[in-house]
């Protein structure tokens, strides 16, 4: 009588251990999840800051170009007067 429920009370305790065990790892995949999807965010801003910045750098050199065309244009004008 006492061996089975000695067997009994370690098959519960192997049983416990087996939850806690595959818990613990359903919770490393969570985790692993939650990091992989933060870096593939932080790499989407990234990218969204680095066009931004060419984006900027465009703007910047048309209004460059567009600001030398109207001086050129001031000047031509004022060689005509």
């Amino acid at each position: 009588m006492t061996d089975s429920l000695e067997e009994e009370e370690e098959r519960e305790e192997e049983r416990e251990e087996e939850e806690e065990e595959e818990g613990e790892k359903e919770e490393q995949k969570v985790e692993e999840q939650e990091k992989e999807e933060e870096e593939k965010m932080e790499e989407g801003e990234k990218e969204e800051e680095e066009e931004e910045e060419e984006e900027g750098e465009e703007k910047t050199e048309e209004g460059e170009e567009e600001e030398e065309e109207k001086m050129e244009k001031e000047e031509q004008e004022e060689e005509v007067l």
